[in-house]
């Protein structure tokens, strides 16, 4: 084997052992079998390039482009030029699960699931590390350079591991920057001839030294005591040094502390991977809940809602935290008339879930729940203090089922001057077309009630709307635009727009993030999972408070408030999760015009002959069809370079001598 090629292989398995330090970042290794492929199909081609020869930076853009085709192949083929090439499509593909990606990794705990996203990022950036060190040991012959590369995927792993067995991933990433510098000291030596190991200066030693069979300490050999002296001294001496109480990415969370003080919450937005979590292929469980609800079809499972809207985006506002009380306050404006019954429900969330935010039903009246969590009282809602998720707890909520009636929704009276000011603040950047088509859908209105109702079935039956889960995700005044126009999204899409809307009618509007109901298991528990996520909007009525909407068609159910009076045993009555039924996002067209729009709205009519959004694919490309793409394309890239191989080849053997001996190498030296 040539020195070139042994740095090669040395560089591939350097590569190869740094990303290892991935592996409990994210649940299952297939992943690293898939990026071993790909990163060998990078190798190979850079010493097919090596071989002709071309250019030094010749060989690294092949090598770029080769890489570039393969994650095309693997993650956006549906989005490339012919299937193969990277065009503008796939490369805004690529980009979108990346932004995808990073938001999954803040929103998930170690291990996190294997989401496009996250996958995209392991995937990608091991090739591109293996590219950096393919490109600096083997190409540009300089092995010692290559361990930055090595040492940024590393610490980049090591920064949001937890820590366990952190050693071996260490252990396993600098043997390999070891393997990759003694193949470069070995090409080197080799350069020189055979190999002198420091024997005796006798005449036998020095023929022992010359022919490189003599049993003195060679370069070599020294080399690899020095490495591993330097590994063990890089095991141990963290040992002897203070440590940090947080980790590479900690940080305390919000409030001031753990003590009893007051603290403020500026939330970050939780919608960055509810689109992507309701395109999983599996409906991943995050949580299981009982409970003693007559209805659990009503059971939202809500995390917070925003309150706010800039323009941009719709986020919650700063808000003031308090201890958890024994038994929450009354809900803002419900009346004593409105028919209320308490529940109880038990939930355990998965381990997996990893959330700053609790999910609760709304409105929850007492909460018993392990761990640091703080109160925020305006949007009923609880936070972890100092670092506290979700992740694997165990909790007791009781809530209220609120029942108004339509009469009782219809004669609200006026909200508080002060919330109707908060809750119907709009920027100046909301295009007039929001306020003009708020304005004809509830032409002919008689109160907020009527008006608030025609918006909900406009966009859930009458107005042509259809659900799909692969629209560019947008939350801004733009994309409201841009929807009510194309008519086609997904929760995120349909709550905040009726929410703006409501707001131009001066209807105090907000949006709530959390599950819908979930499916019913075997055993009487509900399980919750990914696709489960959702939005909805949240209506104020004074003497009702808060009052929750469904816009979105085929998710979720329809409040009783907001439908006709039905006789029982209609579809309406029969919405309780169950094993054979899914709240899970539909993504079939709107049901023809003939459909009632309540079976609609809940999804009874079956979908339309005519052509809608379908349902998302796996986008995944098989591996072996990446490898026939990958070799038909060297065999053309061979084919017109063979002559010259063929050339070079003879050329070498014609100037080439028969000698193998030292002896031969002096003369030839020496002539």
């Amino acid at each position: 084997m040539s020195g070139r090629s042994r740095l090669a292989l040395s560089a591939y398995a350097a590569t190869l052992l740094a990303a290892g330090a991935l592996i409990p970042l994210v649940e299952g290794a297939g992943w690293l079998v898939q990026a071993a492929v790909l990163l060998g199909v990078q190798s190979g081609v850079g010493a097919l390039a090596r071989r002709v020869p071309l250019a030094r930076t010749l060989t690294v853009a092949a090598q770029a482009l080769v890489t570039l085709v393969l994650l095309t192949l693997v993650f956006a083929r549906d989005h490339a030029l012919l299937g193969v090439l990277p065009g503008p499509q796939a490369v805004m593909r690529l980009g979108e699960l990346l932004v995808a990606g990073g938001e999954d990794v803040g929103t998930y705990s170690t291990p996190a699931p294997l989401t496009d996203g996250i996958k995209l990022m392991v995937v990608g950036g091991v090739i591109l590390i293996g590219l950096l060190v393919d490109a600096m040991a083997v190409t540009f012959r300089s092995a010692a350079p290559a361990g930055l590369p090595l040492l940024a995927l590393y610490s980049v792993a090591a920064g949001l591991s937890d820590g366990g067995a952190g050693w071996l991933w260490f252990l396993l990433a600098a043997s390999g920057y070891l393997l990759l510098l003694l193949a470069e000291g070995r090409d080197r030596l080799s350069q020189w001839g055979r190999v002198f190991g420091g024997a005796s200066r006798t005449r036998a030693g020095l023929a022992e030294g010359l022919s490189g069979t003599g049993g003195g300490s060679s370069p070599v050999r020294t080399g690899r005591r020095i490495g591993v002296l330097a590994l063990g001294i890089a095991l141990v001496a963290p040992l002897a040094l203070p440590a940090l109480d947080s980790g590479l990415l900690g940080g305390n969370g919000p409030g001031n502390g753990k003590g009893s003080g007051g603290g403020t919450i500026s939330a970050v937005n939780p919608l960055v991977s509810l689109q992507n979590n309701l395109n999983q292929p599996e409906n991943r469980e995050v949580m299981t809940y009982r409970s003693n609800i007559e209805n659990p079809q009503n059971l939202y499972l809500r995390i917070l809602a925003l309150d706010e809207f800039n323009g941009s985006e719709w986020r919650s506002s700063t808000r003031r935290l308090t201890d958890v009380p024994d038994r929450l306050p009354q809900p803002a404006g419900l009346g004593g008339d409105v028919s209320v019954t308490e529940v109880r429900t038990n939930i355990s969330a998965s381990r997996s879930y990893q959330q700053t935010y609790l999910p609760l039903p709304y409105p929850a009246s007492e909460v018993r729940v392990g761990g640091r969590w703080r109160f925020e009282p305006e949007g009923r809602t609880l936070v972890g203090d100092d670092g506290q998720t979700t992740r694997g707890a165990q909790y007791e909520v009781g809530s209220l089922v609120v029942e108004p009636t339509a009469q009782q929704l219809a004669t609200a009276g006026s909200p508080p001057e002060e919330l109707l000011r908060e809750y119907t603040q709009l920027p100046g950047s909301l295009p007039e077309v929001v306020a003009e088509t708020a304005a004809q859908v509830t032409e002919g209105s008689a109160n907020a009630y009527e008006q608030a109702v025609k918006l909900q079935d406009w966009f859930a039956s009458e107005g042509g709307f259809t659900y799909d889960t692969t629209v560019t995700s947008g939350t801004g005044s733009s994309a409201i635009a841009r929807f009510l126009r194309d008519k086609e999204g997904f929760c995120v899409h349909f709550s905040f727009s009726m929410a703006a809307m409501a707001r131009t009618l001066g209807i105090p509007a907000r949006v709530a993030v959390g599950f819908t109901p979930g499916t019913m298991k075997s055993n009487g528990a509900i399980s919750v999972g990914l696709r489960d996520a959702h939005a909805w909007p949240e209506l104020y009525f004074e003497g009702v408070g808060w009052t929750r909407f469904e816009p979105t068609p085929s998710r979720g159910s329809t409040p009783s408030w907001t439908r006709p009076e039905v006789p029982t045993g209609t579809p309406s009555d029969a919405a309780e999760p169950s094993a054979d039924t899914s709240t899970a996002p539909s993504a079939l067209p709107s049901a023809d015009d003939s459909c009632p729009p309540q079976l609609r709205q809940e999804g009874g009519c079956g979908p339309s002959q005519e052509a809608g959004a379908t349902a998302p694919t796996d986008r995944g490309t098989p591996l072996g069809t990446a490898l026939l793409v990958v070799l038909a394309a060297v065999l053309v890239l061979a084919l017109p370079l063979s002559p010259l191989l063929w050339r070079t080849r003879a050329r070498n053997r014609r100037l080439g001598s028969g000698g193998r001996t030292p002896a031969d190498a002096v003369a030839r030296t020496l002539a």
